[in-house]
């Protein structure tokens, strides 16, 4: 299974990974994007390649 992160550090905006991704990983809750759903990952990176804040690895 891959692994997702996110790296708030960065401070990017998200909020467009919830669109972009396809499995559904991601889920806004108290105006913060996290990983909620890490099992769908199916390491397309349609996330990673569009942020830099955001790792997927495979596994």
């Amino acid at each position: 299974m891959p692994k997702v992160t996110i790296d708030y550090e960065k401070g990017e905006d998200l909020n467009d990974v919830l669109d972009l991704c396809p499995a559904g990983v991601f889920e806004k809750q108290d105006d913060k994007i996290v990983v909620a759903h890490e099992d769908q990952c199916t390491a397309c990176h349609a996330c990673d390649g569009t942020h830099e804040s955001i790792k997927v690895e495979d596994d």
